[in-house]
């Protein structure tokens, strides 16, 4: 949304990407800390007609799970969730942080930059 490194990349993907709750409430906290106001983040996640997915049990356990197994590479609950729903979908999980591949979560993960 903000033309980073990386975002023609997700860009491709957006028709059948999928984020869990959580991560679209990071989207969001990121772009009021760089000043954007909500009407705008509003205009844009419409625009974007994002498939969100409930954070649910299942994913808040395997999650919690994901602590032991990712805390040697720093990831937080957002990241966690993120390879939580990837793992809940057999589908791949997009970052462009590197610290990903030092995490041995057990879910496919891609470095879009």
């Amino acid at each position: 949304m903000r033309g980073e490194p990386g975002a023609e990349a997700v860009r491709e993907r957006l028709a059948v990407a999928r984020i869990s709750a959580v991560n679209l409430s990071e989207v969001v906290a990121k772009l009021q800390d760089h000043g954007v106001p909500d009407a705008a983040i509003a205009d844009s996640l419409a625009e974007l007609a994002l498939d969100v997915v409930a954070f649910d049990e299942d994913q808040a356990i395997d999650a919690g799970k994901l602590r032991r197994a990712t805390r040697h590479a720093g990831l937080s609950l957002g990241d966690r969730a993120c390879l939580a729903l990837a793992r809940s979908l057999a589908a791949t999980a997009l970052t462009t942080d590197r610290a990903w591949e030092k995490a041995a979560a057990d879910a496919r993960v891609e470095l879009v930059r």
